[in-house]
């Protein structure tokens, strides 16, 4: 009995060892929150008209998008790292592949590579150009102690680690091919009084990093080595700047760059804060979104109750829309904020969503 309990023993410290190891060269290792698939377009997009510039991808998002696209310069001074038909380009914390392949020879394989990453989607729109996955938890965080090691797979409810992760991938068509964008937007569970017997969630940053390691792995799924993906993402750039301004009595963001590389980071911004871009206007420098005012008042705090809640909201509040233009000269980029008619704004809501943007720019 000694000899059967000592070797009983040494193979939970086996077992307990090698889950460590898997911890330490796997940080990522994901679990849907949700039981199933759901993949019908949410409640409070389910009344968006149908525009004629919505096409599937593979087209222009709308009529402007290619002519802008074929009129943008080759030189843009990002940096950029290449392999093949894929490639990444990098501004400040934001990354995005460049892929030379028509969107709707991408669409397949990288929405199977969100469902082989342990994901559901809550948003599979192809007429978007936009996929979502549900909140999952990274079960790489967990201990990987002994008692869990040994019976951590038939108890594995019992254990969390507090934090949820969603991402958001946007196929964006060009006149070469595809670019793909992917933003993180995170929830952590926390007391909500001091006896600490009650817990709330609440959103935390966005992580730049989770974003970087994705489209690594989505860059080994479209075909790239391990080995040359993990050098490609080691690419540097320089942190670009952005900050507040005033223009005219109206808020804006004012950003050191021009138009093609703030086109971009602009679009990464909104996708990260959780807006919900219903169109985009490649050619006039505008985004058409939607958003939902903050009740201060609520007493039970939803998801996103202290960020812009798109595409979340509660059915009693009224959805407005405005839009995000991007207006450069030069190196020189101007972001601002108008009303549904296309008219600047300069309201309460407005100097909320400029700062939103200059915040997750900086």
């Amino acid at each position: 009995m000694k000899t059967y309990l000592r070797f009983t023993l040494l193979a939970l410290v086996a077992t307990s060892l090698a889950a460590c190891s898997v911890f330490e060269s796997d940080k990522i290792d994901y679990k849907s929150a949700g039981k199933a698939p759901t993949l019908e377009v949410p409640p409070d997009l389910t009344q968006l008209s149908r525009d004629s510039r919505y096409v599937v991808p593979g087209k222009a998002v709308s009529a402007n998008s290619m002519q802008a696209g074929a009129a943008a310069s080759p030189s843009i001074p990002t940096a950029v790292s290449a392999l093949g038909d894929v490639r990444m380009e990098r501004s400040g914390s934001q990354r995005w592949l460049v892929v030379n392949r028509p969107a709707d020879q991408l669409w397949d394989p990288v929405r199977d590579f969100w469902l082989e990453s342990g994901f559901l989607l809550t948003l599979d729109q192809r007429n978007l150009g936009i996929m979502e996955t549900d909140w999952a938890e990274n079960r790489a965080k967990l201990p990987q102690d002994i008692i869990r090691g040994a019976v951590g797979k038939l108890l594995d409810s019992i254990y969390s680690t507090g934090e949820l992760d969603r991402f958001r991938t946007r196929l964006e068509r060009t006149p070469n091919g595809t670019e793909i964008y992917v933003s993180h937007r995170g929830m952590e569970e926390v007391y909500s009084n001091s006896t600490k017997d009650q817990t709330i969630w609440q959103p935390r940053p966005s992580d730049p990093e989770l974003e970087t390691e994705f489209l690594r792995r989505l860059m080994v799924r479209l075909g790239v080595s391990q080995q040359q993906a993990t050098a490609l993402v080691a690419s540097a750039a320089p942190a670009q700047t952005s900050r507040v301004a005033t223009v005219a009595g109206q808020p804006v963001v004012q950003m050191s760059e021009g138009f093609e590389r703030a086109w971009r980071r602009v679009g990464l911004a909104l996708d990260r804060t959780g807006f919900t871009v219903e169109d985009r206007d490649r050619a006039a420098g505008t985004y058409f979104v939607r958003y939902v005012t903050p009740n201060p008042d609520k007493k039970e705090p939803g998801l996103f109750s202290k960020i812009f809640s798109f595409g979340k909201s509660n059915p009693n509040d009224t959805p407005l829309k405005f839009r995000i233009l991007v207006k450069s000269q030069g190196e020189s980029t101007t972001v601002s904020v108008l009303n549904e008619a296309g008219a600047p704004d300069n309201t309460e809501n407005a100097q909320r969503i400029v700062k939103v943007i200059a915040d997750d720019l900086k």
